[in-house]
């Protein structure tokens, strides 16, 4: 018996043995898939992301199409290139033009500045200041790069560092858009991919759910963020033109930052407002007009958000939001939708133990007080 009970436990030891081993082996080849597949992880998340938001209008295509899945792909990549990558190109080559010319007419010291226009001191914010940085470096130009040298060094380096991250994003977004294309053109074998290894991963009666909260809060972060952003920064932009605001385009970039990581716009609409009120050469009407139009399109994300946000998706708006706002923080930019996907994935699954738990409780005999 005691030889039976020796060899039992050598068995044991011996199979556990086995299993860590096996379990190490694991361990290493993931390790070791992760650092291969580390580099084009950004890459991938990009086009999946685009992948998923793009495919129901991928979808529509495809039906004009005649159901050519392939085709519809093509064509809305080559026209997301030709509306994103034509511009960069040509604004990247007339940078560099612009940047060369000004290196020579340094070198030969015939670099020089033009007077500043009189309408640049009301400005927003910073006109007296660029007005008299300008004036200062147009009467004499040498000095004034003597004088700011440190100062233009950093701001030098400061936009090398923006042009080149910029450049380096713009690449990143083009490439994941023609990734997300071939995903696209394969959307329903890689859906169905994907649904197999979420029902793997949480079970045959909770993954297809968790599948689609995945799906339905990335185009939920997309229409509902970016989305509310842009639309934001369009309008608002508009106006400025109309009204005639200096550097409305560059007000408009700035406002869709601010949109992005959920800073009121009103940040820029309020010095636009005092702008119209002291530089603009309306009359109290139509500068009542301006304030009231201004006031409300700064203010349209508090309502466009709680209809675009959180549609279609099994989880409150704040937390939709809350995870958006966390992964940008934590993640960069691409946390908006990862930092959205996972808290709203933790959410459901918490609420779901919650709720198991509220149906023990139903089931469980209540005691009879009578009975005591």
């Amino acid at each position: 018996m005691n030889n039976n009970t020796s060899e039992s436990h050598a068995m044991t030891a011996n199979e556990f043995t086995d299993v860590m081993i096996r379990v190490g082996i694991v361990l290493i080849l993931v390790v070791l898939c992760f650092r291969v597949f580390n580099p084009f992880l950004n890459l991938m998340l990009w086009a999946l992301i685009l992948g998923m938001t793009l495919f129901p209008l991928h979808q529509k295509l495809a039906s004009k199409f005649g159901g050519n899945q392939g085709r519809a792909a093509t064509v809305m990549v080559l026209a997301g290139l030709l509306l994103l990558g034509y511009p960069a190109v040509k604004l990247s080559s007339s940078l560099a033009s612009q940047l060369t010319d000004i290196h020579h007419a340094y070198e030969a010291g015939t670099l020089a500045l033009p007077e500043p226009n009189a309408s640049v001191e009301n400005w927003p914010v910073i006109g007296k200041n660029v007005y008299s940085a300008w004036q200062e470096a147009a009467n004499n130009l040498p000095k004034f790069l003597a004088d700011n040298k440190a100062t233009i060094e950093s701001v030098i380096k400061s936009g090398l560092a923006v042009a080149k991250s910029t450049a380096g994003g713009i690449g990143l977004f083009m490439a994941a858009f023609i990734l997300a294309g071939i995903m696209m053109a394969f959307g329903h074998g890689g859906s169905g991919a994907t649904l197999t290894i979420f029902s793997r991963i949480a079970g045959p009666e909770q993954g297809p759910k968790m599948h689609n909260l995945a799906t339905m809060t990335t185009r939920s972060v997309a229409v509902g963020v970016l989305g509310v952003a842009v639309i934001q920064a369009v309008l608002m932009g508009l106006i400025f033109i109309l009204i005639g605001v200096p550097a409305a385009g560059l007000l408009a970039l700035i406002i869709m930052m601010l949109a992005i990581v959920q800073l009121p716009a009103m940040l820029v609409g309020i010095p636009v407002i005092i702008w119209v009120w002291n530089g603009g050469d309306a009359g109290a009407t139509m500068n009542t007009f301006w304030t009231v139009v201004i006031l409300v399109s700064g203010l349209a994300d508090n309502v466009l958000k709680p209809l675009l946000l959180g549609r279609g998706v099994d989880a409150p708006m704040p937390v939709i939001l809350i995870g958006a706002l966390g992964g940008m923080i934590s993640a960069g930019f691409i946390g908006l939708f990862i930092g959205a996907v996972v808290l709203a994935v933790g959410y459901q699954i918490f609420m779901q133990w919650v709720a198991e738990h509220e149906e023990e409780l139903e089931t469980m005999p209540v005691a009879d007080d009578a009975a005591e």
